[in-house]
């Protein structure tokens, strides 16, 4: 495994990635109507040419991970940290999130998740973040913002 910068022509790979990825955050909302389910190739685009997108690759150099990050007033927003399915409570997602915060030095971190996504609050929180702020969206969604200084 190996983790690396994104290449444009990673873009509908990565893209295929995050469709799967996020049906387990889906079915936490019994809808597929999430942003992750709806982004599209240009949107995806726009984020890969304001940030940094890294992937994580197997041997057979296929992307089983991914993380993405932009920079703004001394704060790296961290986004999309998705590992497939079949290789998830491997370590992966806390590898890719380590290597996003070595792009931005001495950034403050901010992310955020789903108050239903229990396993993503446990491995942010082992990574030394801490939630700052609570988002309610509607009656079904609310997410938690999670910093790391």
């Amino acid at each position: 495994m190996e983790i690396l910068k994104a290449k444009n022509v990673d873009l509908p790979e990565i893209l295929a990635l995050q469709y799967l990825a996020y049906q387990s955050e889906a079915e936490l909302f019994k809808s597929r109507d999430i942003p992750p389910l709806k982004q599209t190739l240009e949107e995806l685009q726009e984020e890969f040419n304001n940030g940094v997108i890294l992937k994580l690759v197997t041997d057979e150099n296929v992307i089983i991970g991914s993380v993405r990050a932009y920079l703004r007033d001394g704060t790296a927003y961290i986004g999309k940290l998705m590992v497939h399915p079949d290789y998830r409570r491997r370590g992966f997602a806390r590898m890719l999130l380590e290597e996003i915060e070595s792009c931005f030095p001495a950034a403050r971190y901010e992310l955020f998740t789903s108050t239903r996504s229990e396993d993503n609050m446990r491995l942010y929180q082992k990574c030394g973040y801490e939630a700052f702020d609570c988002k309610k969206m509607n009656d079904e969604l609310s997410f938690v913002y999670l910093q790391k200084q």
